[in-house]
């Protein structure tokens, strides 16, 4: 692996009396994937959201390329370099593909304020360029959202999140709601990114995903990181046993 590109030390926050996050310490390389797992309310989505800007922490430190970062929101977080695909997708349902990841980053052809003219036939292209390097396969471009299946929907998201992300990927759940076809394009879609040494953060319930995925599982429980495991040198009756609590202690084995 390369260097350390993320790293959170303490990370913390609470809800008036309730700990969702607690001391979190947490490092990514260059070119890892790492999981995150856990029950629900474990503190899994409560940590993305305090690493891309979405909630403020309540102490803690996150670093990013070897700075202290303090996101005021995911805008900040996206110029850093940091693309999310949340289990809502954020997508526009009428909008067609092009436009949809280029939605508040469109390509302008003649700037007149707010009465510029778009460079749609630029976005297209570089659409079409995006897709074809993130393996992304979308038959008509032209189609809005709304008529598109759950899968073509998550691959859309994926291909936004891939196209603008410069330094790292957090991906919550993608494939939570989708049929085995769907899930296994998805899951093709991120090989090619880990092919193309991007960094990435993956949320998932889904036990045989996680161990074929990627390098290394770190396991949330009430809030705190319980274990940090190397795929190679653990089990998931392992992984279950720190999410359920029959094993305790943070373990660090062939962490980074």
């Amino acid at each position: 692996m390369g260097d350390i590109i993320l790293q959170t030390h303490g990370l913390t926050k609470y809800y008036g009396g309730v700990h969702a996050l607690q001391n979190a310490d947490f490092e990514l390389r260059e070119g890892e994937h790492v999981a995150i797992m856990g029950d629900n309310g474990a503190g899994k989505s409560t940590f993305v959201r305090q690493i891309t800007g979405v909630e403020q922490r309540t102490s803690g430190k996150i670093i990013f390329h070897g700075a202290e970062v303090n996101f005021r929101g995911p805008i900040d977080a996206r110029e850093a370099g940091i693309e999310t695909v949340f289990q809502n997708l954020a997508l526009a349902d009428d909008l067609d593909v092009p436009s949809n990841l280029f939605l508040g980053r469109e390509m302008i052809k003649i700037p007149l304020g707010p009465f510029s003219i778009l460079d749609f036939k630029g976005m297209r292209d570089a659409t079409e360029a995006a897709l074809k390097r993130t393996a992304v396969k979308i038959p008509n471009l032209a189609n809005t959202i709304r008529n598109m299946s759950g899968g073509q929907r998550q691959c859309v998201a994926i291909a936004r999140t891939a196209t603008f992300a410069s330094k790292l990927i957090i991906m919550d759940e993608p494939t939570a709601a989708l049929g085995v076809q769907e899930t296994a394009q998805v899951e093709n879609i991120i090989r090619t990114l880990k092919a193309n040494g991007e960094a990435l953060i993956l949320i998932s319930h889904n036990m045989r995903q996680v161990f074929d995925l990627v390098d290394r599982i770190v396991v949330f429980r009430r809030g705190r990181i319980v274990a940090n495991l190397k795929k190679t040198e653990t089990t998931g009756e392992d992984v279950v046993a720190y999410i359920t609590g029959a094993k305790t202690g943070l373990e660090y084995e062939g962490a980074a």
